[in-house]
């Protein structure tokens, strides 16, 4: 079997940053794949359950319901490992271009202090594994340590 790509990626040596995982054809149209990587993995703690949770339902609810980007959004989750988020997008992106995004995305979860989008029985199958004090730390930690600033090496593998 052929080794897939997320695989051949050095995760010795990945930061956490902002990375174009993947580009695919669908026809005439590309979509692209970003690796929102949040921790170093194999260094650093994952994330827990609860507040990867948290950020997924948050993200998603902001990326559907942007303004520009809504109609591009094709999907945002967590990676299994837990070191981050995949996002994909309708469209040929580079790294930098969805920074302001990120950050758009990344502002509205730290200062989210309300009942979580979609946290409900009837709306999620594991609705009562939330942690919105931690995604609102993890979501300013990762302003703070990666997004002010942001350097080349944070952007491309």
């Amino acid at each position: 079997m052929e080794t897939i790509t997320s695989f051949t990626v050095d995760h010795m040596r990945l930061l956490p940053g902002i990375y174009v995982s993947r580009k695919d054809s669908t026809g005439h149209d590309i979509v692209t794949t970003f690796d929102i990587r949040m921790t170093r993995p194999n260094f650093e703690p994952v994330m827990n359950t609860a507040e990867v949770h948290t950020i997924e339902h948050l993200g998603a609810t902001f990326l559907r319901n942007h303004k520009e980007m809504a109609d591009k959004v094709v999907y945002f989750g967590p990676m299994g490992c837990r070191t981050g988020f995949y996002l994909i997008l309708a469209g040929d992106y580079e790294s930098i271009n969805i920074v302001p995004l990120v950050r758009e995305m990344f502002e509205f979860i730290k200062d989210f202090h309300d009942e979580v989008p979609g946290a409900a029985p009837e709306c999620c199958g594991n609705y009562l594994d939330m942690n919105l004090p931690m995604a609102n730390y993890l979501a300013e930690k990762f302003i703070e340590e990666v997004l002010d600033g942001i350097t080349p090496d944070r952007l491309e593998y």
